[in-house]
């Protein structure tokens, strides 16, 4: 079996599970944010249900509209507040909350050989770790947190297998639009995307996390990476629990392998309205820019501001252009103030938010006017995604996003470090 299909197996209490095959499988967390978790706490109350499963395995996330930006909003993290309250479960307010899928991991409450399921589609994050982890509707969370149990159809998998090192500039985010250019944005619909060769082997765990993050992008049902010792370093950093390692057999089955050399993958950049228009950077050097987002679930680690302070340090931002930096998490925040990071953002005119999702969803925080231009460290450009629907998304790594904010225009990190 592949590691995907053990992790089912050993949740749907089977010795063996297969493509194609209907499971009802107990889940190991459950996850919901300000948007999903009032729908999902709403289908929780039609059922006439009293008491959620097992408190310590839900978590109400809310980050996409937080600090809360109106009315509506604030209710509907009060919604949320006030349930978990009564309800017991995790429930992370301003001051410690942080975006959900780079908060979790940071929690130590994802491990390997989990089965997790959350209400937004950039669930598949938690691969990276070794864990089966997919996004869900409302509905499905309220089933799980009334039962503790999801049904699923076992996804095939798909092997990416990369090799060879990566170039300057080139990391995790280069690596995954790479290769939904490749496949495109429904080459591996309802698939596990298996990622794994010596390329992934060697990157740290935040290039991991962005890869599975993506997943979604390519249709895929769950991104995984095997854990290997990065992965155990990483989780004795944030907990005492280890999880379990599981591991693809070497008879695996696999519905196709996509062998790619990664030496050859250069920084990236999608352009509207699609993660799959990805090409080399310098193919967009003629595109200007009014706004530059450096954050999100996908990109706003603190190996992502690393990166972006290291092209902004002794520069500034074109005065044409909008820069806004976002800690995923209040931890990293406080480790990019520690670094002196923040005081390098703010020098070369960027401003700084609060951990939230906010631009990337067009909500709010960064929300684009008509005809304007953006390019951004999220993980996705679809049309009216990041506000108005005559406006532009283009998505990089943090370094391109960087340089992109000094030149006023797309443009190759090259151009500002030499």
């Amino acid at each position: 079996m592949t590691i995907t299909e053990k992790i089912l197996a050993n949740h749907a209490g089977l010795k063996e599970t297969f493509p194609g095959q209907f499971i009802e499988a107990t889940v190991d967390l459950v996850l919901a944010n300000d948007i999903t978790g009032p729908l999902a706490i709403e289908e929780f109350e039609k059922a006439g249900a009293r008491q959620v499963f097992d408190s310590s395995k839900i978590v109400l996330v809310p980050d996409h509209f937080t600090p809360c930006k109106d009315i509506k909003s604030a209710e509907m993290v009060k919604r949320l507040r006030n349930f978990a309250k009564e309800q017991n479960v995790l429930f992370y307010e301003i001051g410690k909350v942080g975006i959900e899928h780079a908060l979790l991991p940071e929690q130590g409450l994802t491990l390997p050989g989990q089965l997790i399921i959350g209400a937004d589609s950039h669930t598949c994050t938690y691969g990276a770790i070794g864990a089966f982890s997919t996004g869900v509707g409302s509905t499905d969370v309220a089933f799980a947190m009334i039962t503790g149990k999801i049904w699923l159809k076992v996804p095939a998998t798909i092997k990416f297998v990369y090799t060879g090192k990566l170039a300057r500039f080139v990391g995790g985010k280069d690596i995954i639009l790479y290769t939904i250019a490749k496949i495109g944005v429904d080459g591996a619909r309802y698939r596990a995307m298996e990622f794994t060769g010596e390329t992934i082997k060697s990157l740290p765990m935040d290039d991991r996390f962005t890869i599975c993050n993506m997943a979604i992008e390519a249709g895929g049902k769950n991104g995984i990476i095997a854990p290997d010792q990065i992965t155990g370093e990483f989780l004795s950093s944030v907990t005492k629990e280890k999880g379990v390692f599981y591991y693809s057999d070497e008879d695996a089955k696999y519905e196709n392998v996509v062998e790619i050399d990664a030496s050859a993958i250069t920084p990236q950049v999608a352009a509207p309205h699609l993660p799959s228009n990805s090409k080399d950077v310098r193919e967009y050097s003629n595109v200007k820019v009014d706004q530059v987002v450096i954050g999100s679930c996908t990109n706003g680690r603190i190996s992502d501001l690393r990166k972006a302070a290291m092209i902004a340090k002794g520069k500034k931002v074109h005065p044409d252009v909008r820069a806004i930096i976002i800690p995923a998490t209040q931890r990293i925040y406080q480790q990019a103030i520690k670094e002196g990071l923040i005081d390098i953002f703010v020098e070369s005119g960027c401003v700084i938010s609060p951990p939230t999702c906010g631009p990337c969803l067009g909500g709010h925080m960064g929300v684009l006017g008509k005809g304007e231009v953006a390019i951004a460290t999220t993980n996705r450009n679809f049309i009216g995604r990041m506000g108005h629907p005559e406006s532009f998304v283009y998505l990089s790594n943090p370094e391109v996003a960087m340089a992109s904010a000094i030149k006023g225009r797309i443009s190759h990190p090259d151009e500002v470090t030499k």
